[in-house]
């Protein structure tokens, strides 16, 4: 099962390098990652999405909890939450797909970040991990030139915060 799990840690050198062999060791693989600073500059919030049993997700999750820098940890997988990925996606363009693929972009809420060239349009979406797979299946035809994509960020809903 795909489990989303969010970790405070102290911002500090290496610690993420501790997390990812903590996985690597027990032979679980890191879908995606991400890490930012919160509020508060001492503490960063990683989201980490991992395929994996119930059994070892919270085998995952008391081993991260043992290591020094990280100071909380919580699999939001079955809490009611959202999750969100950031894509940037440079199409080849001409003169007779333009305007669609302009309008394509409006129907999804992508935005046009660069459209400086008639070349080429690059896009920006925000959206499930879904909206953006189907997005990317409408622009194949047109030819995707270059494409990346953040991985899941995710939160709780509700007014309880995931903070030190």
């Amino acid at each position: 099962m795909r489990h989303t799990i969010t970790i405070l840690v102290e911002n500090e050198f290496g610690v993420l390098t501790r997390i990812a062999g903590l996985f690597s060791a027990r032979g679980y693989n890191i879908e995606s990652l991400n890490v930012a600073p919160t509020m508060d500059e001492t503490v960063s919030r990683m989201t980490l999405v991992t395929r994996a049993d119930e059994r070892a997700v919270e085998q995952i999750k008391k081993q991260l909890n043992k290591l020094i820098p990280v100071i909380k940890v919580e699999d939001i997988s079955h809490l009611v939450h959202m999750e969100r990925e950031m894509l940037l996606v440079k199409v080849a363009t001409n003169a007779d797909n333009r305007t669609s693929l302009v309008k394509m972009a409006e129907e999804v809420r992508a935005k046009i970040v660069d459209n400086i060239e008639i070349n080429y349009l690059t896009f920006e979406l925000t959206g499930s991990a879904e909206k953006l797979d189907d997005f990317l299946q409408t622009l194949e035809p047109y030819g995707i030139i270059e494409l990346t994509r953040t991985g899941s960020v995710g939160i709780r809903r509700g007014v309880k915060g995931f903070v030190v």
